[in-house]
């Protein structure tokens, strides 16, 4: 069996029990980094026999531990925090686990990413997630320009070197977006810096230290005009939708509330 193991993202507090009875049990610990694991394996007095396995031997270690698997062994996947898969190694071996029907389950933990986004206030009724946020002026024009009629919450990580020119880069084309800085979640010295746009880029003129999780406001869903959206719930209807359902899905389409289109549409 594999089993997907969260890991604290921060504080070595935030880890579950099934988590650390797994890490008890398992044959062997694949991690991202052993270093890094053993810290947190001898904070909870749990001996263990660890593999690395991280994005430079991945391809290797999967080949090597699927016969295993397959043997029944019990084989459980770490990253150095959160949940393997997300933004880490770990995709690989879950793909090729079930592919040779071998039993994969996954232990639930802490997140970055959903910490960040209630930490930020920013909540919304959905989120989008983007992953490392992308390197270079033009990629990062081409983000916000996507997001710009987003009318939902987004989460990137980003790297503190980066953070001052990503920071700038939003301002300059929308100054004032809602935005949040998370420093450092979980550990000592947590931050969550809100703000416009424009304030955080001037606050964070210089790189600061420890691990970003930045978290974006919504929107103005501009994107659509109401009439365009009512002209698709007329289409919708008139293809045999029904009325309610056309006009949940343009509503979530184009952020036009969906009563609004769902009585302009009457």
């Amino acid at each position: 069996m594999l089993a997907v193991c969260a890991t604290p993202i921060g504080n070595l507090e935030d880890v579950t029990l099934r988590v650390l009875a797994e890490l008890r049990d398992a044959d062997v610990v694949l991690c991202e980094d052993t270093r890094h694991t053993r810290v947190l394996l001898d904070r909870h007095g749990i001996r263990a026999r660890l593999l690395s396995y991280h994005e430079h031997n991945e391809a290797a270690r999967t080949a090597e531990l699927l016969p295993r698997l397959e043997a029944g062994e019990r084989v459980a996947l770490v990253s150095d925090a959160g949940l393997p898969g997300i933004s880490d190694p770990g995709a690989r071996i879950v793909r090729a686990a079930l592919d040779a029907g071998v039993p994969v389950t996954v232990l639930p933990g802490a997140s970055a990413v959903e910490t960040a986004l209630v930490a930020s206030g920013l909540v919304g009724e959905r989120y989008q997630f983007l992953g490392f946020l992308p390197r270079g002026e033009k990629a990062l024009a081409a983000l916000w320009a996507e997001l710009r009629s987003w009318p939902w919450p987004a989460v990137a990580f980003e790297s503190p070197q980066r953070l001052p020119a990503t920071l700038r880069s939003l301002a300059a084309v929308d100054p004032e977006r809602p935005v949040a800085v998370c420093r450092e979640l979980t550990k000592r010295f947590e931050e969550v810096a809100r703000g416009s746009a424009a304030e955080l880029a001037e606050r964070f003129a210089e790189p600061p230290k420890g691990e970003i999780a930045l978290v974006i406001g919504p929107g103005e869903a501009t994107g659509v005009a109401e009439d365009d959206a009512l002209a698709a719930v007329a289409e919708l209807v008139e293809a045999g939708v029904p009325r309610r359902h056309a006009a949940d899905v343009v509503a979530r389409l184009t952020g036009v509330a969906r009563n609004r289109l769902y009585r302009g549409s009457l």
